[in-house]
């Protein structure tokens, strides 16, 4: 896998505790909608245990100018570091890897179950599948505490007005019914019911932290739904 050194272009917050940071698309780098990569920190101020490497999902479409990722900024040097790098600054890539990618055939639907910055991938996918105007059938579960946590909520509330083939449904945990009019709750059997009509047809990309993913595949698995229709991709440390 070819090793890219990559400039920072910008960075901005997409979300409460959360950053995007957008690096420039090296010559020649192609990658499908939901895999990642290893970014790795060069000759930074600081450090600690956990290193100066870490793997993140490309937020980021293909069709899209950046590569960007997104992260809640937690305190770790590495993020620290991250947080105040100058823009010019390269960093390495090691990408792309992973298989966390849209099915084919197109005529089975895809249903997103995923929570938090879980979203990246998903994002990636959506997007895409947009800009090509596949006629995939899609339903994307989004969920977080309110509103204000979701990253790229915007986005993929332009997604859902520009792709008729796409059904999102934000669901907030932490809200009550005089600050969010949608979904609230936590993500369950029954509402996935009101928006899948066979949940043993498509095929579910759970992505997210490691607890929310052990559950959304017990949801699927009280539901009836095989196990070989089921991919994740789990978030740890995130």
């Amino acid at each position: 896998m070819p090793i890219y050194s990559v400039k920072l272009l910008r960075k901005e917050e997409v979300a409460a505790g959360t950053m995007a940071f957008h690096f420039e698309t090296p010559a020649g780098f192609a990658f499908k909608a939901g895999q990642f990569g290893d970014f790795t920190l060069l000759h930074p101020s600081e450090t600690d245990e956990e290193g100066n490497i870490r793997g993140f999902s490309l937020a980021s479409a293909p069709f899209e100018p950046d590569v960007m990722i997104a992260t809640r900024m937690r305190d770790t040097a590495f993020k620290r570091v991250l947080h105040s790098l100058p823009l010019g600054t390269p960093v390495k890539l090691d990408a792309p890897y992973g298989d966390f990618v849209l099915h084919t055939p197109v005529t089975t639907p895809a249903v997103f179950l995923t929570g938090g910055i879980g979203i990246t991938p998903v994002r990636s996918i959506i997007a895409q599948a947009t800009k090509e105007q596949l006629p995939q059938k899609l339903t994307l579960f989004y969920a977080n505490r309110t509103p204000q946590d979701a990253a790229f909520f915007h986005d993929l509330e332009q997604c859902a007005k520009d792709n008729p083939h796409l059904t999102f449904v934000p669901v907030m945990t932490r809200t009550t019914p005089q600050q969010w009019a949608g979904e609230s709750g936590h993500i369950d059997k029954h509402m996935l019911m009101r928006y899948v009509t066979d949940v043993t047809t498509p095929l579910y990309y759970l992505s997210g932290p490691a607890n929310m993913v052990a559950a959304m595949r017990q949801i699927l698995t009280d539901a009836q739904v095989n196990e070989d229709r089921i991919r994740t991709e789990e978030f740890s440390g995130y």
